[in-house]
């Protein structure tokens, strides 16, 4: 999963020869998850076709204010299009493109949409080397970027012309990634590591039975998501859970039991920013575990059991620098609980739900929740998906904590 994913993507392609780059450079933005719109320049269909890039983006290509074959066609409104974009990006970008959004010269769709976007506009400059080099050339990309816009550095090789030097737009991989490190250069999470747990876990009984939960991990998977989207380095711990991510920012540890999930806690614990434990971690294990399966002989069994290591609680006694996050499911003087182990287990929040709340709890996808902090803070939340209280908890600890 990347940064891009769910975001809409404007494309502008102006008449260079780079612009038959603009096929790839769609699928890669697809494949980021990101939704793309393309208007062309009126010369640039000279280079490559509407019909390979809307088919490509799985959506019509603007060109012209209207459809002059067409005469009752609607107005293809250029300040929607700019509102509709989270990120607008020009490419190529060539000289005289750029020279007109230096001067405020709106004579086509493509600069009437720059003029009206509201969105960050990203720009790849495309030409031959001497046009590159021109003084005016180097107007436009200081203009340009006194104006607020992203310039994304062409690159040296051969040209069009035979020449060799700069003047190569980036290629379409280059162009993506660049776009998504400046997004998460600006994150606000940016440089916090943040380490989560995540799940239940299984205490083997034997080698078919274990003690267990009905945790789904859907919580702590949220909640990671919402933190490598906030630019985050995120170390996901999860126990046994059907849940997946795929995310540049997320690593996955997959632990089995309770004792796995605490080494592997305190294998990232001491370079964490912020750890929240979300994982419902089984509180008891068996104290000796059959290495055959168990026959059913007698009417009744009984396991001894011992307590597993508490890992939210050695957490706390460590704690120096991190923010730690805790969870409780209680289903009886709820917030009585959460306090006392919020006190007890040395943390920063805790985030308390009941599972006497309808529509909290194991196995949905929805939650509601109360954030308690240690400043005294009681904040009581609605029902809401588990991907809203996973932003809901994100933007409350970057609050608090710089606070």
């Amino acid at each position: 999963m990347s940064v891009l994913s769910g975001k809409n993507v404007l494309l502008g392609v102006t008449a260079g020869i780079a612009a038959y780059k603009t096929a790839h450079l769609v699928r890669q933005f697809i494949k980021a998850g990101a939704k793309v719109q393309v208007i062309m320049t009126p010369a640039s269909k000279d280079f490559i076709t509407p019909l390979t890039l809307s088919t490509l983006s799985k959506n019509p290509v603007h060109s012209s204010f209207v459809n002059e074959e067409d005469e009752n066609a609607v107005w293809n409104n250029h300040v929607e299009l700019g509102l509709w974009a989270d990120l607008f990006i020009i490419a190529p970008a060539t000289a005289n493109t750029m020279a007109k959004m230096a001067h405020g010269v709106c004579d086509n769709l493509l600069l009437a949409t720059y003029l009206s976007a509201k969105c960050p506009v990203y720009f790849a400059p495309a030409m031959d080397l001497d046009m590159y080099k021109h003084k005016s050339t180097k107007t436009s990309f200081n203009k340009l970027e006194g104006y607020g816009n992203i310039m994304i550095p062409a690159t040296s090789g051969e040209l069009a012309s035979g020449l060799v030097g700069e003047g190569r737009m980036a290629e379409p991989e280059d162009i993506v990634s660049y776009i998504e490190n400046d997004i998460i250069s600006k994150l606000p999470f940016k440089d916090y590591k943040v380490l989560i747990t995540a799940g239940p876990t299984y205490e083997a009984i034997d080698p078919v039975r274990f003690i267990g939960n009905h945790s789904s991990g859907k919580m702590g998977f949220e909640i990671a998501k919402a933190a490598a989207n906030l630019g985050a380095e995120v170390q996901l711990i999860t126990g046994p859970s059907k849940e997946t991510v795929t995310h540049s920012l997320i690593n996955v540890t997959r632990v089995t039991n309770g004792e796995a999930m605490y080494n592997a806690v305190h294998t990232y614990y001491e370079d964490t920013d912020v750890a929240i434990m979300s994982a419902a971690v089984a509180d008891y294990k068996p104290k000796q575990v059959a290495d055959k399966k168990i026959k059913k002989s007698d009417s009744s069994l009984t396991i001894e059991l011992e307590k597993t290591k508490d890992i939210l609680k050695s957490c706390g006694k460590i704690k120096a620098n991190q923010y730690l996050v805790g969870f409780a499911l209680e289903t009886n003087n709820e917030l009585e609980h959460a306090k006392g182990k919020l006190l007890s287990k040395n943390l920063d929040l805790i985030v308390l739900n009941s599972l006497n709340d309808k529509g909290a709890g194991f196995g949905v996808s929805t939650n509601k929740v109360t954030f308690i902090s240690k400043d005294g803070d009681v904040i009581e939340n609605e029902l809401k998906s588990k991907a809203d209280v996973a932003k809901d908890l994100m933007d409350l600890i970057l609050k608090k904590r710089n606070a």
